[in-house]
C-alpha cells in the first residue's frame, strides 16, 4: 500500500497528489495486481460531476473504490448508478453550503457586521498610505513601508491586497461624502 497525502482544496483543479495516486493505482494494475483507491471521505475526491468523472476513470482502468468515512463508506462500483446518484448530491450539497454561507454574509453585511478577520488597518497608516501614493507608490511599495501596531498581527506588514482594500475604502466614502454635499437640498 503506498500511501498519498493532498491537503488542498477539492475546488482546486490542479491536485498532483491524486493525480500520482491514479497513475500508480493504473501502473499496478495494468501489471495484473487488482487494485482499490481507498480515500478517507468522497468529498476529499471532489463532488459532483468532478466527482462522476474521477469514478468514469477509475471505473475504465478497472480500479476499485472505497471511502473509510461519510455517506459513501465502504467498497464502490465507481461506475455504479448508486454511486453516480450520490456524487451527484454531494455537488449540490455544496452548492446549498455556498448559497447559504453567502446569504449569512449579506444578512450581516446589512446588520452592519464585518466578515473576515480583524482590522489590521488605523487612521495613521491610512495617512501614510494615502501620502505615500501621492508621491506615485505602487501598492506593494506602500505595504513594504506600513507596520500593522494592533492585534494578533502587531509589527507585521500589511499585503498590498489589504492597503489596496483601505485606499479604495477611503476613496469610495470621500466620494460618497463629496456626492450628499453637491446634491441640492430637497
Amino acid at each position: 500500500m503506498t500511501p498519498f497525502s493532498e491537503k488542498v482544496s477539492t475546488r482546486i483543479t490542479t491536485r498532483p497528489e491524486l493525480e500520482r495516486a491514479i497513475a500508480h493505482a493504473a501502473d499496478l494494475r495494468a501489471s495484473g495486481v487488482a487494485v482499490t483507491l481507498v480515500v478517507h471521505e468522497h468529498k476529499r475526491l471532489g463532488r459532483g460531476l468532478e466527482l462522476a468523472e474521477l469514478a468514469e476513470r477509475l471505473r475504465a482502468g478497472d480500479i476499485g473504490l472505497e471511502f473509510l468515512t461519510g455517506e459513501l463508506q465502504g467498497h464502490h462500483d465507481p461506475g455504479g448508478i448508486v454511486f453516480t446518484v450520490l456524487a451527484a448530491l454531494s455537488g449540490m450539497e455544496r452548492e446549498y453550503i455556498r448559497d447559504k454561507t453567502l446569504d449569512g454574509h449579506e444578512s450581516a453585511r446589512v446588520r452592519g457586521k464585518n466578515i473576515g478577520g480583524a482590522t489590521v488597518t488605523d487612521p495613521a497608516m491610512l495617512s501614510m498610505a494615502l501620502h505615500l501614493r501621492d508621491q506615485g507608490q505602487s501598492l506593494r511599495d506602500i505595504a513594504a513601508q506600513l507596520l500593522i501596531t494592533q492585534g494578533k498581527k502587531k509589527g507585521k506588514r500589511p499585503s498590498p491586497a489589504t492597503v489596496m482594500r483601505m485606499l479604495r475604502d477611503h476613496d469610495e466614502h470621500a466620494t460618497a461624502a463629496e456626492t450628499n454635499e453637491i446634491e441640492p437640498a430637497r
